[in-house]
């Protein structure tokens, strides 16, 4: 659909078949990775930090190669910004408001605390007018770089994971066998990002043609719609009792989106720069993942009135944007 061009009944009627799309197929995606961890013997953890954290991310990495090509920077770093802010206060809030969870060590002692790293290692690079008022905040393509070598880190880490042969589902019998595995991630994967396509495409339309900012589209509806494949395959993972999946997937979706969604765009067209975001937008990205590790640390289970300090903070950046 081609934005700008509203008809409401038409948006509404495909923002909730896309909402129909999304749930069904997340719910054949996880189970699709589920079983090929089991068939091959990998940690339900690194399916969630890989297959499905990057699976999940691919309607941001789409978003970010569109707006850079069309010069958009604002949506190029609204889309990470607010999918990474959205992923843990919304959509984590969200899916423990349904289904509390326990977080393991391996999340709390490792996986967050890179996450951390990355964060505050994306907010120093591309908080430049902190340093220099005259200057844009803005990535190079040596920042890109310097992402992608960020991530290098987090796949070591994965590397360890697998090499270390820990792996408590080793001996339980997978609902389908590898090759049907595959086709079933595949066609759930393939129907999560068309369904989170449908529901962004509708609602940004009709709020772009009412006069809504580029940055509130971008850190709002479409961070949010963006992320919807993160929410309904952590909801549906955590349901399923696959909550090293669930939280694997939020975590490797922002580390994913911090150093491959901002970092290869950067790299592959060069420099993007924007007044729009600022070390406000960049303390919130950075407290929602300080938050996540000390709720987490807390009896390693995330509760519910957690969940609901989660959606409080996101409804403050939220007022702060509005009011910008």
């Amino acid at each position: 659909m081609k934005r700008g061009s509203v008809n409401l009944p038409l948006n509404i009627l495909l923002s909730v078949a896309g909402f129909f799309i999304l749930i069904k197929c997340a719910d054949f995606f996880v189970e699709g990775a589920s079983s090929f961890a089991k068939n091959l013997k990998i940690p339900a953890s690194v399916i969630g930090l890989t297959i499905v954290a990057f699976g999940t991310s691919a309607p941001e990495l789409a978003i970010s190669f569109n707006s850079r090509l069309s010069g958009n920077a604002d949506m190029l770093f609204g889309n990470v910004i607010g999918s990474n802010i959205a992923n843990i206060l919304v959509i984590l809030g969200l899916a423990v408001l349904i289904v509390p969870f326990q977080i393991c060590n391996d999340v709390i002692k490792k996986e967050i605390p890179i996450l951390l790293l990355v964060t505050l290692g994306l907010s120093t690079l591309f908080l430049d007018n902190l340093f220099d008022p005259s200057r844009a905040n803005s990535l190079t393509r040596a920042d890109g770089v310097t992402l992608i070598l960020f991530f290098s880190i987090f796949v070591y880490y994965l590397i360890t994971l697998l090499s270390d042969g820990k792996n408590k589902n080793a001996n339980e019998t997978p609902r389908y066998k590898t090759l049907k595995s595959v086709i079933i991630i595949a066609l759930g994967l393939t129907g999560v990002i068309l369904g989170s396509g449908l529901v962004v495409d509708n609602v940004a339309a009709f709020a772009e043609r009412i006069g809504i900012s580029q940055k509130i589209i971008s850190v709002t509806i479409i961070s949010i719609g963006t992320s919807l494949p993160e929410l309904v395959t952590t909801v549906m993972a955590a349901k399923k009792g696959e909550n090293n999946m669930a939280i694997g997937n939020i975590v490797g979706s922002n580390i994913f989106n911090a150093c491959i969604v901002l970092g290869l765009p950067v790299i592959v067209l060069g420099e993007a720069a924007t007044a729009a975001f600022n070390a406000v937008d960049m303390t919130f990205m950075s407290l929602s993942v300080v938050l996540l590790w000390i709720f987490s640390s807390t009896n390693r289970k995330l509760k519910r009135y957690e969940a609901v300090i989660f959606m409080l903070v996101y409804c403050g950046y939220g007022g702060y944007i509005l009011m910008q």
